[in-house]
Parts: C-alpha cells; sequence; structure tokens
C-alpha cells in the first residue's frame, strides 16, 4: 500500500470521480491523477484538502502507511482501474518520489497512436522495457525496434533521441525501469 494507491482506493469505494474529488480538494484534476499515480507527492495541506474531499481520516491513512510493507505489487486485475487522460498514456509508478533517487519504475499504459513523452535532464541514465501487452515502438538515436508481448530492450536514455510509442491497434502495457 502506498499513498496514491490508498487514496485511489478510498475515491473508488466512494464512487467518487477524480474531478469531484479535485474540485472539492481545491487541486486540478491532473494533478490529483499523478499522486493517486505516485509521480507527486502532496503538500501536508494539500493531503489535509484531499482527505476532507474523500472523508478520510488522514492521521490514520499516514500510520498505516508507515506500518506498511517495503514490497509494492501491481496486480494485472488493477490494470483496468487506470484512469487513462486525455494524453493517451497513464503511469502507475511503483514507488512514492521520496524512493526514486536511485532508480524509478513504472507500467506504462499508452493507447494506440500514442506516444511518451521523454524524460528530461536525465545524463547518463539507462532505461529497461518489457512488453506486458500490446506492441511498440522504440526509436533510439537512428534505429527503430519493434517490441511486442514478452519483448524486453535494455538501453542508454538519449533524450534528444529517442521516442516510444503504441504502434499497435490496442491498448499497450509496459513495465518500465530507468536510472536516474
Amino acid at each position: 500500500m502506498n499513498l496514491g494507491n490508498e487514496l485511489r482506493r478510498c475515491r473508488k469505494q466512494k464512487n467518487l470521480t477524480l474531478k469531484a474529488v479535485a474540485e472539492k480538494a481545491g487541486v486540478s484534476e491532473g494533478f490529483l491523477s499523478q499522486v493517486e499515480n505516485n509521480v507527486k507527492s502532496p503538500s501536508v495541506e494539500t493531503l489535509m484538502s484531499i482527505g476532507q474531499a474523500l472523508s478520510v481520516d488522514v492521521g490514520g491513512l499516514l500510520s498505516r502507511l508507515q506500518n506498511q510493507e517495503k514490497v509494492f505489487v501491481f496486480h494485472t486485475d488493477e490494470w483496468r482501474e487506470v484512469d487513462m487522460p486525455h494524453t493517451g498514456f497513464a503511469t502507475r509508478r511503483l514507488s512514492p518520489p521520496e524512493n526514486r533517487a536511485v532508480i524509478d519504475s513504472a507500467v506504462l499504459f499508452i493507447e494506440p497512436g500514442k506516444s511518451l513523452p521523454v524524460r528530461k535532464d536525465i545524463k547518463n541514465g539507462q532505461e529497461v522495457l518489457c512488453v506486458l501487452d500490446g506492441r511498440i515502438e522504440l526509436r533510439h538515436g537512428d534505429k527503430v525496434f519493434h517490441l511486442k508481448k514478452h519483448d524486453a530492450a535494455h538501453f542508454w536514455a538519449e533524450p534528444k533521441a529517442q521516442a516510444i510509442a503504441n504502434t499497435g491497434k490496442k491498448l499497450a502495457v509496459v513495465l518500465w525501469v530507468g536510472t536516474m
């Protein structure tokens, strides 16, 4: 259990939309989505507002999180719970921002015809992709690699000369790991 997952679980348990909770908490829908996906960490004040919008005891929630296991598991039956924003891709981080000083990891959901933005300000970083479902295209320098379900790639990050896109006809699900 981590903060983002727990907030999402509370929201879905109460059948609330991202938009409804965001409006009530006074934050943008995009920011709330990033908090739920462990891309951003809210300030204490913002967390209190989100907790009020969800009618959740934030103190109890943080206490449960403090006593959590140090392993994050993202089951395939949770994949369908991912909210796809207008950008056509979603990132479900496997660890909160404060645990990403050396390595980062996520499950990426990419709609057909959509691509991911490149990580910026990465020097000497490495990345690993493993296609869990669907098809993607990896452009790296002047080379193009087509990856399908169960294919994997390991490469040095080239932010100015790389792209990852879904070239298939269905949602692509990709495990991504990168050094910082």
